[in-house]
C-alpha cells in the first residue's frame, strides 16, 4: 500500500554549482551524493501521490553510508464554525522535517527530526509549535533496526502504529488531512515490534506503550496477504492489555483503554489507488477511569486516488463512523457525544514537479445525534463544518 519516488542521479557538486571550489573541497563534498537506487527508501513510508526524490547519500565512516532526505512545507486554512480557541483562518508551517536513515546491514536505524503539524477533520488546529511541543517531541519517530535477513527484523524505539490507513504526517498521504477514523487511533507509540515474512504474507507483531503513555501495556499485530501485484489485504488488531489512567493531549484516556481492528484492501494500478477499510474500536466498562458502560465506534472509509497526468493527482475520501450508547446509559463521549455518529467527504487535487508540489483541498464533516456542546461552532451547536487548506513546499 506504499508507493515510492521514481530516482534521479546527480552529483552535489554540479547540483549546487560548486565546480569551481578548489579540489580539497570538492573532494569532501563528494562524500554527500544523490544517487540512483534500486530499492526505494522504506520510510518515510508514503501513500502518494507525492513522491520523496533520491537521497542524498552521505559517508559516515565506522557507520557506512547513510541516506538523507527531508521535507519543508507550509499550509494556509479556511474553515466555518470554529469552536472556541480556534479561527476561521490560519497559515503556519506544516513540515520542516529531516530523515536520516541506514538501509542496510544488520544494524539499521531510521531518525525523524524537526517540526511537523497533523490537521485531522472534525478535530481543532493547533500551531506547528504546539502540535511538535505536546505530541512527540522535535524526535517523533525514531528506531534501531536489527536486520539478520530480508525476512526476518526487530526494531526498537519510537515507532509508527500498525493500525490504521493513513499515515500521520501530511506529505505522506494523498489528504492532507487525517480522517474521522484516524481520530479514534494512534499514531506514534514506543516499543518493540518483531517483522517476518514469507512468501505473499508478512506479519507484525509490537509490545508497546499504545497512545504515547510511556506505559507499556499494549500489544499490536498486524496480518498482511499480497494476493498479486495490484491487490492485497491486511487484518490489523491492537489493545491496551492493562489500565491506564494517565492522559495528555498524545493521550486521550478512553482510546488509550480501547481495543482497535481494522480490516484493509488496497488496489493499486497504473493511475488508480483504491483502499477501502473497516475500522472497529471498543473501550470497555471501567469505574476507575469513569467508563460506566463499554463504548465503541464503528466506521468505515473508501480512500481513492487517479493521476490525471505525471504530475497532476486528484485524490478522495469518503467516511462514516458511528459510536455506541446514549447520553443517559453510562456510556462516554468518543465522538460528538455518547451514540453520535458523523460522515465527511474530502477532495484533494495535487501537481508535483521535482522537488516542488503544491496541492488543495476541500472538506465537509457532518454530525448527526450529537449532543449540544460537542460539536462545531462558538457554542457547540453547529452540526457541520466545512474546509479549504492549500499545502505546498519542497521534498528532497
Amino acid at each position: 500500500m506504499t508507493r515510492f519516488a521514481t530516482k534521479r542521479t546527480a552529483s552535489i557538486s554540479s547540483k549546487l554549482g560548486l565546480t569551481t571550489l578548489p579540489l580539497a573541497v570538492l573532494s569532501t563534498l563528494a562524500l554527500i551524493t544523490v544517487a540512483a537506487r534500486a530499492a526505494p527508501l522504506p520510510m518515510p513510508a508514503m501513500t502518494g501521490p507525492l513522491q520523496s526524490p533520491s537521497p542524498f547519500q552521505f559517508n559516515a565512516g565506522p557507520l557506512g553510508e547513510l541516506d538523507i532526505t527531508g521535507v519543508m512545507s507550509g499550509m494556509g486554512v479556511w474553515q466555518d464554525n470554529p469552536v472556541p480557541g480556534d479561527r476561521t483562518t490560519r497559515a503556519n508551517i506544516s513540515n520542516g522535517q529531516i530523515f536520516i536513515q541506514k538501509t542496510h546491514g544488520l544494524i539499521q536505524f531510521f531518525l525523524q527530526a524537526g517540526a511537523y503539524n497533523m490537521p485531522a477533520l472534525g478535530t481543532p488546529f493547533l500551531s506547528t509549535g504546539a502540535t511538535t511541543g505536546d505530541y512527540y517531541g522535535a524526535l517523533p519517530q525514531a528506531y534501531l533496526k536489527i536486520a539478520p535477513n530480508k525476512d526476518f527484523s526487530v526494531l526498537i524505539g519510537k515507532l509508527p502504529t500498525l493500525v490504521g490507513a493513513e499515515y500521520t504526517f501530511t506529505f505522506e498521504n494523498m489528504n492532507i488531512e487525517r480522517g474521522l477514523l484516524w481520530n479514534q487511533e494512534n499514531a506514534v507509540n514506543r516499543g518493540v515490534q518483531v517483522n517476518y515474512s514469507t512468501g505473499p504474507f508478512s506479519a507484525s507483531v509490537a509490545w508497546s506503550d499504545g497512545f504515547y503513555s510511556n506505559r507499556f501495556t499494549w500489544l499490536s499485530g498486524e496480518l498482511s496477504y499480497t494476493i498479486n501485484s495490484a491487490n492485497s489485504v491486511s487484518f490489523v488488531g491492537m489493545g491496551n492489555a492493562g489500565q491506564t489512567g494517565y492522559s495528555s493531549l498524545a493521550t486521550p484516556v478512553y482510546q488509550n483503554n480501547s481495543d482497535i481492528y481494522n480490516l484493509i484492501y488496497t488496489y493499486s494500478s497504473g493511475p488508480w489507488m483504491i483502499q477501502p477499510y473497516l475500522q472497529y474500536t471498543q473501550v470497555p466498562a471501567n469505574s476507575v477511569i469513569g467508563v460506566g458502560r463499554g463504548t465503541g465506534t464503528r466506521g468505515a472509509a473508501l480512500l481513492g486516488s487517479y493521476s490525471l497526468t505525471p504530475h497532476v493527482t486528484l485524490a478522495a475520501r469518503a467516511e462514516y463512523i458511528a459510536s455506541t450508547g446514549n447520553t443517559t446509559d453510562g456510556a462516554v463521549n468518543l465522538l460528538y457525544g455518547p451514540g453520535s455518529n458523523a460522515w465527511s467527504i474530502t477532495v484533494t487535487p495535487s501537481y508535483q514537479e521535482h522537488d516542488f508540489f503544491v496541492r488543495a483541498e476541500f472538506s465537509y464533516v457532518q454530525a448527526s445525534n450529537y449532543a449540544q456542546g460537542d460539536v462545531f461552532g462558538p457554542h457547540g451547536t453547529s452540526p457541520t463544518q466545512a474546509r479549504a487548506l492549500v499545502e505546498t513546499g519542497f521534498l528532497f
